[in-house]
């Protein structure tokens, strides 16, 4: 997908959707899961880009999973690319893995956590891949808009915002939505987290929780919004997931969610 497709996406959809399991935990899922939003997508109309995460670093416990291997996940993710004719995208952590990164894939991700880790994005940037900034929990709107002159000035003007959420109490988060248009007036694509926007983190049991049963809530307010694109974690079986389990949309539930959206669009367009 072309940087400027994130603007205009084709003429029948108004918003575009990263999808996919949180973490890359085996061949299998990435794969069900890929030509399952494929077919959606392609019926909607919708532009696809898959979401995986190669590793994951930010755990709550140093029992959780991690990742099967930076470089079978790496392969697994552009084997997606190659044979389902997708971009996809991954989250980095380090300088150092930018680079190897953007070997296999389109969009690199800036975790939130990391959204002002200045080198972090500078790396990215120098791979000249669109990279793709999650506000953190912790900052105002507008104030990304300096993580946004980071990738320009770095000389790569791919950018664009995810929206997830701001800390609200100790744990949990909430959805300030005037943040959608103050963002888009730095002239990137916004996208909304509309499952990590539900996270419940720091449980005392060490494992992340959440309010998956709120994603269409989160989904459809961003829609009337005028959000330019959703962010959507899926698995066939949340509940036997490795990663974000407790905050990920049943697979089987994400084509119905995408065409009430649609509609949503249409009426407020």
């Amino acid at each position: 997908m072309d940087y400027q497709d994130l603007f205009t996406y084709n003429k029948k959809s108004p918003f575009f959707l990263i999808a996919g399991p949180c973490a890359i935990e085996n061949e299998e899922t990435p794969n069900l899961v890929a030509a399952t939003l494929k077919e959606i997508c392609q019926d909607l109309e919708i532009p696809l880009i898959f979401k995986g995460s190669y590793r994951k670093a930010n755990r709550s416990s140093i029992h959780s999973f991690t990742g099967i291997g930076d470089e079978t996940a790496l392969k697994i993710l552009s084997g997606v690319a190659s044979n389902f004719d997708l971009p996809v995208t991954t989250d980095i952590h380090t300088d150092g893995e930018a680079a190897m990164a953007a070997e296999y894939v389109d969009v690199l991700q800036i975790p939130a956590f990391l959204c002002r880790q200045t080198s972090l994005i500078q790396a990215a940037a120098k791979t000249g891949k669109i990279v793709s900034i999650k506000k953190g929990q912790f900052m105002s709107p507008g104030s990304m808009g300096h993580a946004v002159n980071k990738v320009r000035e770095s000389g790569n003007d791919k950018v664009m915002l995810i929206e997830r959420g701001t800390t609200f109490g100790y744990q949990d988060l909430v959805v300030d939505y005037r943040g959608i248009p103050e963002m888009q007036a730095f002239n990137v694509p916004v996208i909304m987290d509309c499952t990590h926007a539900l996270q419940q983190p720091n449980q005392s049991s060490g494992v992340t929780g959440g309010k998956p049963k709120l994603i269409s809530t989160v989904a459809k307010a961003a829609i009337a919004v005028g959000v330019d694109g959703l962010f959507i974690e899926t698995h066939p079986d949340p509940s036997s997931a490795k990663s974000d389990g407790a905050n990920m949309l049943p697979l089987s539930e994400i084509g119905g969610l995408l065409e009430q959206l649609l509609r949503i669009s249409e009426a407020v367009r």
